[in-house]
């Protein structure tokens, strides 16, 4: 954990710098962005929109997908999130080669250095093999980013509607960082508003029951890892996953780790964790609808859990890994009607809507990932509220290595991502909701290497040696490169003084010892022409 210092120092390099996340920057979240649909911010680099000068992208106009979306949402020019981001912005940045960010000053995932051109791939590690101390690093993290605004986003607290026809009246607001992804999560997944109080269309989703599900929340956690990178200022973070594969209860649930259950309310998060103290935002979607507003990310009470008090009948059990097997064995990405009713469908089955066993669609249960939700029983059992528990992370990131799991067995071609008629934001070419930089979904159907990344359980034995035992020993090297070297010179240097002083005892010695012998023998002449080297000549006795 880092000082107070250092994180205010660091937090005063990223105000300078501009970074690549998510929801609305900072930098556009004003009057004149709103009214010119313009957002395009200077990279602090070279001081030009999206860095152009120094060749790192150029402010150009969005090109949106024309691609039909499904049946599911009927309407047309109701909500803010219809063909992303052009209620708000139809001129952003485009960034070139490994440069991303939404002024172009940060780099794609997986790269990093000042150009951008350095491909570093990290391990995601399974929680429950961490070290006590990294462990405690992982939940310091978490709760740094709860108490830290975040520099360069805000959230819309109003629809665009409500900001007025020029932008005159912006509406947004600051946010902690990890807030900020609950938040983002609630705006992806909330009801749409059709004009009054409580009259909504429930039946929208741009981040679940369809083929953006896996490729939103990769993304989804790839932003966030990369906020606590920079907050923290520990670029090696990565988030750790709990494999619940066959497990019967919730082994994450401690007072070490994601916090145990309260003695005084089963409900509550124990004292003794950390959590104990947090305030959950966004949980309460049906006051919202019927106040026709939107979020606003103001605390609304303690962090819900209660793991195993759920309903047995929705819940039978947790999956196991025969499910897992089960489901990544499935051939198709989607099929037939492409939601929540798909049958045979990989990402319908993994979701939790289909029984894993045989894929086909189910109402009334919940598997695989939806019954990790509901067996939590709390904060996290909430599509839209669901975040605010960091088991989500957790949770999410097992999930995402199941994806990987199941692209590196089918080797899937893009065409298999539905291009049409999907969901409204599900279209492979669609912007996902509600980032910025922007992001397709068909660009992310691909194995979490491009990307920079990998899983421990799913390395070979000789990758999981090196990561496990090298690298550690590599990184503290690297980050005393400085020290050892400093430390080898002086250790040079006192080296080379011991042996001069041994070099000259030597001579010393070996020069009484000839003045005894030519009292003794008489004067020694050399045999043959002396050598360079002192020491070096023969010689003989007179007689």
């Amino acid at each position: 954990m880092r000082g107070p210092y250092v994180c205010a120092l660091v937090l005063l390099v990223l105000q300078l710098l501009g970074c690549c996340v998510a929801q609305f920057p900072r930098l556009c979240a004003t009057s004149e962005a709103l009214r010119t649909k313009e957002c395009c911010p200077a990279w602090q680099g070279d001081g030009s929109a999206c860095g152009a000068t120094s060749g790192r992208g150029f402010c150009t106009e969005v090109e949106v997908s024309e691609e039909p979306w499904g049946p599911q949402y009927p309407h047309r020019g109701i909500d803010d999130r219809e063909r992303w981001p052009l209620a708000f912005f139809n001129r952003t940045c485009r960034c070139a080669g490994n440069y991303d960010g939404f002024n172009c000053g940060e780099c794609r995932f997986g790269y990093r250095g000042p150009g951008c051109g350095e491909f570093r791939e990290s391990v995601r590690p399974n929680i429950l093999s961490l070290s006590v101390a990294e462990q405690q690093r992982f939940i310091s993290y978490l709760n740094l980013a709860k108490n830290t605004v975040n520099p360069d986003y805000v959230i819309t607290t109003g629809t665009r509607a409500e900001m007025g026809v020029d932008g005159e009246n912006p509406m947004f607001s600051d946010v902690n960082t990890y807030d900020l992804f609950v938040w983002i999560h609630y705006y992806v997944s909330r009801d749409a508003f059709l004009g009054g109080p409580g009259n909504v269309w429930r039946d929208i989703d741009f981040a679940h029951e369809s083929a953006a599900f896996l490729p939103w929340h990769r993304v989804f956690l790839l932003l966030w890892e990369h906020e606590i990178q920079k907050i923290t200022g520990d670029f090696n973070f990565t988030i750790p996953y709990w494999d619940w594969r066959d497990a019967q209860a919730c082994d994450v649930c401690t007072d070490a780790l994601m916090g145990g259950r309260s003695s005084l309310n089963p409900n509550l998060i124990s004292p003794a964790s950390v959590f104990s103290s947090w305030k959950v935002i966004c949980t309460q979607p049906e006051e919202y609808n019927t106040q026709e507003t939107l979020c606003k990310a103001n605390g609304e009470g303690p962090l819900l859990r209660n793991p195993g008090n759920h309903d047995p009948g929705r819940v039978t059990r947790l999956p196991t890994s025969a499910d897992v097997d089960a489901v990544v064995g499935l051939t198709e990405y989607e099929t037939d009607t492409l939601d929540r009713f798909a049958n045979g469908s990989f990402r319908n089955a993994l979701e939790g809507f289909a029984n894993p066993e045989t894929g086909m669609a189910i109402t009334g249960q919940s598997t695989m990932h939806n019954s990790l939700h509901m067996f939590m029983n709390g904060s996290m059992s909430s599509v839209q509220g669901s975040a605010n528990d960091p088991i989500f992370l957790l949770h999410h990131a097992f999930i995402d290595s199941i994806f990987e799991r199941w692209l590196r067995t089918h080797t899937p071609p893009r065409t298999l991502y539905p291009r049409t008629n999907a969901p409204i934001g599900h279209n492979d070419g669609y912007y996902m909701v509600p980032f910025l930089s922007l992001y397709r979904n068909g660009d992310y159907f691909v194995t979490n290497k491009v990307l920079g990344y990998e899983y421990a359980y799913l390395m070979d034995p000789g990758q999981r040696f090196v990561q496990e035992f090298l690298t550690p020993y590599l990184q503290q090297a690297q980050n005393i490169w400085q020290w050892l070297l400093g430390a080898g010179i002086l250790g040079a240097l006192i080296a080379t003084l011991v042996a001069a002083v041994v070099v000259v005892a030597i001579r010393r010695r070996k020069r009484s010892n000839r003045r005894k012998l030519q009292s003794i023998y008489g004067e020694r002449q050399p045999l043959l022409n002396s050598s360079s080297e002192e020491g070096s000549a023969s010689y003989q006795t007179t007689m």
